[in-house]
């Protein structure tokens, strides 16, 4: 990888997006943002908040503009929020400006990940069991994560070393 160009993760939540993120700009030595904590530094407050105060529209809104203009930066590793891809302009503005690697967990896997997490908003939704919901997202966003990644990574049971190095080695061959 002569010139450093844009690494965007996406997948869904609890795939391990912002912990990959940072190792793999840690390796390559790149910067690295994640979008929901982009938006937590921007409006003082967290992601559930915004999501109450705002609704999802409102939260989409906001991610819509940060990942448009951290994807206009160079040489940076993105992790983005899970539903990032629901937005058509966000996908045209990843696959357009990087190199798109999606981390795909299986729901198991992110029930685990996202057991004791109380900041995700779209799982805090009481009359419905979490893996339910995490059914439903995975139908709908799985084609929309697929449209554009330019690498698949499958989750399973690998460490974060290895799907660092993986995807390094992955980018050193395009």
């Amino acid at each position: 990888m002569a010139e450093k160009r844009n690494i965007f993760l996406i997948g869904p939540m609890g795939a391990g997006k912002s912990t990959i993120g940072r190792q793999l700009a840690q390796q390559l030595n790149m910067e690295f943002y994640d979008s929901d904590q982009e938006i937590e530094k921007r409006t003082g407050a967290d992601i559930s908040w915004v999501f109450d105060v705002e609704g999802e529209s409102g939260f989409r809104e906001r991610e819509r503009k940060i990942i448009g203009e951290l994807t206009s930066k160079h040489g940076i590793v993105l992790a983005t929020g899970g539903g990032a891809i629901t937005s058509k302009e966000t996908r045209n503005k990843l696959s357009s400006r990087g190199i798109v690697v999606y981390l795909d967990a299986t729901v198991e896997k992110q029930l685990i990940r996202t057991k004791k997490d109380k900041k995700r908003p779209l799982l805090q939704i009481n009359d419905m069991p979490v893996k339910t919901i995490l059914e439903s997202l995975a139908i709908e966003r799985s084609p929309l994560y697929e449209e554009i990644a330019d690498i698949i990574v499958k989750m399973d049971e690998k460490s974060v070393k290895s799907v660092v190095f993986y995807i390094i080695r992955l980018l050193n061959k395009n």
